[in-house]
């Protein structure tokens, strides 16, 4: 089995930055010159997985705008002699990229966001991608992620080390140690208190999922917060599949937070190659 689909959940209304996102949504927001869920994509294509699949919601016009062809703005280019520029708007959408835009009508949770791709999964193996999950690797966490999937053929989830007071943040996982990357899931938990968290190994915003997980949201009751967890549909799915966690190597900026995403933004302009070194000499000027 190979991992040809992706699943961004974008239904999300990032209140957290309001008023930003009253009229654009938080995965338009940008990091330096490119929105998040560009970040996300271009991520996913770069594990060679064409077809993307964006679970979106009302007012949500942006995103498809986005990687639709912008006609007017393409002749404007050509008129003007911006090639340049004209090459990088074509390259935000690949002609061999699909995008599939599905509308989730309710917010219920994540599993709900992922369970709305169904129809179009149908009985493959798919990736989920969290666009405020802003990931940097060489390799790209994803195609780190699928080449694991290809060897093990079964549900993966990203992790990291996270401080003992933020397990409340994240799902928790513990298992068996199979190398100094990989872990035999026997345990996860959405959003633990510290003192009954099963370990300090958060699930990061990136999964690899067979589909015999959507049978397990199915028959879901609703779990923290009144939703449909992912991580509870993941927790059933180990009862009848293996399910193992990776620890990545890269940078996670937790985008969906305001200092994660102004750290996001410092970081990557520093390491953008035109903006970088004038960034730099700015920052030092600010030094106290």
């Amino acid at each position: 089995m190979k991992v040809n689909k992706a699943v961004f959940p974008v239904a999300g209304l990032g209140t957290r930055f309001l008023p930003a996102t009253k009229a654009q949504p938080k995965e338009m927001l940008p990091v330096v010159d490119k929105p998040l869920i560009q970040y996300a994509v271009e991520e996913a294509y770069s594990a060679g997985i064409r077809q993307m699949i964006f679970v979106n919601g009302r007012n949500k016009r942006a995103i498809p705008d986005h990687f639709d062809t912008a006609y007017e703005l393409e002749h404007e280019l050509e008129v003007a002699g911006k090639q340049d520029l004209l090459d990088l708007v074509h390259s935000i959408k690949p002609d061999d990229m699909e995008c599939i835009y599905i509308r989730q009508s309710r917010a219920l949770g994540l599993g709900h966001a992922v369970l709305c791709a169904q129809s179009v999964i149908v009985n493959e193996p798919f990736a989920v991608l969290l666009a405020d999950d802003l990931m940097v690797g060489q390799p790209s966490i994803m195609k780190q992620m699928v080449e694991q999937f290809e060897e093990w053929q079964a549900s993966i989830l990203a992790v990291q080390e996270v401080p003992a007071e933020h397990t409340r943040r994240y799902g928790i996982v513990a298992g068996t140690a199979i190398n100094d990357r990989i872990m035999d899931l026997t345990h996860i938990v959405e959003k633990p208190a510290p003192e009954v968290a099963p370990s300090r190994l958060g699930v990061a915003g990136r999964y690899i999922l067979t589909p015999g997980v959507f049978k397990e949201i199915t028959n879901l009751p609703r779990g923290v917060g009144g939703e449909i967890q992912l991580t509870d549909g993941i927790a059933s799915l180990m009862r009848r599949e293996k399910v193992f966690a990776y620890r990545y190597e890269g940078q996670r900026y937790d985008c969906g937070s305001k200092e994660g995403f102004l750290q996001a933004n410092v970081e990557l302009a520093l390491a953008h190659p035109e903006l970088g070194p004038g960034f730099r000499s700015y920052l030092k000027t600010l030094a106290l």
